[in-house]
């Protein structure tokens, strides 16, 4: 699995790589990326501006932005659930007499 690169750091890469000023090959090699990593970032970034952009024109917009992000969070935490459902399970396992 790649790493994952703080959500700072995509910004202030595809911040630069928007400018124009240098090629996207360039940025990438500069910020110590791949070039196939940024193109990605990039289309990530158009298709969420494009969705925020969507969602304020529409009535209701906002809800839709608010419902996503709750989906988003509920799924962390379901996951997050799971990692302390199967630690407790391992500890308990541990802690049984034998």
């Amino acid at each position: 699995m790649p790493t994952p690169y703080p959500i700072e750091f995509r910004r202030d890469v595809i911040a630069v790589a928007r400018q124009g000023e240098q090629s996207k090959e360039q940025v990438a090699r500069s910020f110590g990326i791949s070039a196939s990593c940024l193109a990605r970032w990039l289309r990530i970034a158009d298709r969420e501006d494009q969705a925020v952009e969507g969602a304020s024109a529409s009535p209701g917009g906002d809800l839709a932005v608010e419902n996503r992000e709750l989906r988003k969070r509920t799924k962390q935490l379901e996951q997050e659930n799971e990692i302390l459902r199967r630690a407790t399970a391992y500890f308990a396992r541990e802690t049984l007499p034998k």
